[in-house]
């Protein structure tokens, strides 16, 4: 598997992206940049392509001009045929530079892709675990696939369409003036107020396709919840009720998308109306000035064919309007959710975490997850090196909360965390994780093979090593029985797996990763008593020379542990092992003298 590596002349990481810009043009911009080469030549071979365009129609009225006044058909060969070659070079050179602009463009969309989806997924990974933990994990990799398709339709658009239509309309102008003034000024009127309509409808059409495309990432994110969830719609037999739900979020896409596509609708009504004016006034008008001889043939037949043309390529462009303010939205709409600033971020002078002992300290730490509503409040404690330690007490007591500050999953308000004297905000997060090896309750595994779930644990680990830590955690035996054995896969999060599975998978990880610093949350509270033994023992095993924190709401998962921390509403109530806390009467002993209890 690969791994990020730095060298001295790239020694920031290319996963670790810091800042990205949080507006579309911006971002758009950030990729229009890195691939500028590619898209200047598209630029360049597109408005060579349009000029051409332009003046086919230029050569068809001086052909037929010229035509019209040959005084004999057997002349017309040789008058016609320095015109008719200028002719056919112009669909020539037309046909080429469309190609060519096309086989680039070709080439730079999937490279282009690629580096949108990295770019916002390096940036994803490093937002903070409030941030994740808030939003829909479908409606964010929605809106990353949006936002990465989004760029590419919308710089497609403006090099393909727009771009075009502009440099039609520019030549056009001065061909037309050239041929009578009045034409050129009629088509500059007309170029004139098309832009300005088409940039009003522009701005007003934002805010509905952002909405829409809000509404869409909201219903692939249920969509994705609820399917992560059949088994509980089944098990509850909640299909109705799980129907109804999402269609109420799919009624409000539908009305978002009928919003967004009826006045799409009326725009193209109001281009399609401009695009019948400019075909039948050029018409009217060029007619005018031949009957008054201010235009001859050659200067008609220009006309009135630019006019068609340029109907042509405006009702184009009305259709792709839709399409650019739909990319225009996505991009607008993932920009503003994906790219917020980081909430948890290194220190400009972070220094990588050097564990030689393992101490942990809490000092004088103050948090709460929102205003007002202090969990800690001047929080004092010191885990000496190698020392293991079960955190119990009532649900909402801060256990879980200080293993998150721990691992800077969110940052202290007041005070410092350290590891052997390092305020774990002045070193790097990288290096932080990967001192710590954490077992969960609920084991995060990829939809991978347990040879992938746990080489995880270290990349680089030989296939001795992931073996011997397969076989202290006990795991040897059901992978042995797996129809793939190490190949097998383990469905989403784990599915295929039994819980006790799971659990010995994540041990085997966390051997395997060999960090100086083991914590556990809760890690068999979901688990039969025999399985729950049976892991026990075995993370007992790979405790030794371990610093170890151990939350646990089954005091027999701690009660052999050195020391045991009791909390209770964010205080530390009481300290010292299983036999002293028992002897004392005290929160612990009303503990342990309820779960005690016989059924």
């Amino acid at each position: 598997m690969p791994q990020s590596t730095t060298t001295p002349e790239n020694p920031r990481p290319r996963w670790k992206i810091e800042h990205l810009p949080d507006t579309p043009l911006a971002f758009v911009m950030l990729f229009l940049r890195r691939f500028k080469g590619w898209y200047l030549a598209i630029l360049l071979l597109q408005i060579s392509a349009a000029v051409c365009t332009i003046l086919v129609p230029w050569g068809l009225g001086q052909l037929t001009g010229l035509v019209s006044r040959l005084p004999a058909i057997d002349q017309a060969v040789e008058a016609l045929r320095t015109p008719l070659l200028l002719f056919g070079t112009l669909l020539v050179v037309e046909m080429l530079m469309m190609r060519i602009g096309n086989g680039c463009h070709i080439h730079v969309v999937p490279i282009q892709r690629r580096a949108v989806t990295q770019t916002l997924f390096a940036y994803l990974q490093q937002h903070s675990h409030r941030f994740v933990s808030s939003e829909f994990a479908g409606a964010l990799a929605h809106r990353v696939s949006e936002v990465s398709l989004g760029v590419n339709m919308a710089i497609a658009i403006v090099l393909f369409d727009l771009i075009p239509v502009l440099v039609t309309l520019s030549v056009s102008v001065v061909l037309l003036y050239l041929a009578a003034p009045v034409l050129g000024e009629f088509m500059l009127a007309w170029a004139l107020l098309f832009i300005a309509v088409s940039y009003w409808l522009a701005r007003r059409s934002q805010p509905l396709a952002q909405q829409f495309s809000a509404a869409r990432s909201l219903c692939n994110g249920k969509v994705v919840d609820a399917v992560s969830n059949l088994t509980n719609i089944r098990l509850f037999a909640r299909h109705a009720f799980e129907y109804d739900y999402l269609n109420g979020f799919l009624n409000r896409e539908m009305k978002a998308a009928y919003r967004a596509f009826i006045y799409m609708e009326k725009i193209r009504w109001l281009l399609t109306g401009l695009s019948v004016v400019l075909k039948l006034g050029m018409v009217l008008l060029a007619l005018y000035l031949w009957q008054a001889q201010r235009v001859d043939v050659a200067g008609f037949v220009m006309a009135t064919s630019l006019s068609l043309l340029i109907v042509n390529d405006v009702a184009n462009l009305a259709r792709r309007l839709l399409d650019f303010f739909e990319a225009a939205g996505n991009i607008s709409n993932g920009v503003r959710t994906l790219t917020r600033p980081h909430e948890v971020t290194d220190r400009a002078q972070a220094q990588p975490l050097e564990v030689k002992r393992g101490q942990i300290e809490f000092r004088q730490v103050t948090f709460g997850y929102g205003v007002g509503q202090p969990i800690f409040q001047g929080f004092d404690l010191t885990i000496p090196a190698g020392q293991r330690v079960g955190l119990v007490g009532s649900s909402g007591s801060g256990k879980s909360t200080l293993l998150s500050l721990l691992l800077r999953l969110y940052d202290v308000q007041g005070g410092t965390v350290l590891i052997d004297g390092q305020d774990v905000r002045q070193v790097t997060q990288h290096s932080l994780h990967a001192q710590i090896g954490l077992i969960p309750q609920e084991p995060g595994l990829f939809h991978r093979t347990i040879r992938e779930n746990i080489h995880y644990g270290r990349l680089d680990a030989s296939h001795e090593e992931l073996h011997a830590a397969i076989h202290r955690a006990g795991a040897e035996g059901f992978i042995g029985q797996m129809e793939h054995g190490y190949d097998s896969l383990v469905g989403e999060r784990g599915v295929k797996l039994s819980g006790g599975q799971r659990q010995r998978i994540a041990i085997a990880r966390v051997i395997l990763k060999g960090a100086p610093i083991l914590v556990m949350d809760e890690a068999t509270s979901s688990l039969d008593s025999i399985t729950e033994r049976f892991i026990q023992d075995k993370l007992d095993e790979i405790m030794d020379d371990k610093t170890v924190l151990v939350v646990a709401h089954r005091l027999s998962t701690v009660a052999h542990l050195d020391r045991i921390l009791v909390m209770d509403q964010g205080r530390l109530v009481e300290d010292g092992s299983h036999d002293e806390l028992l002897r004392r009467r005290g929160h612990y002993f009303r503990l342990w003298s309820r779960q005690e209890e016989p059924a």
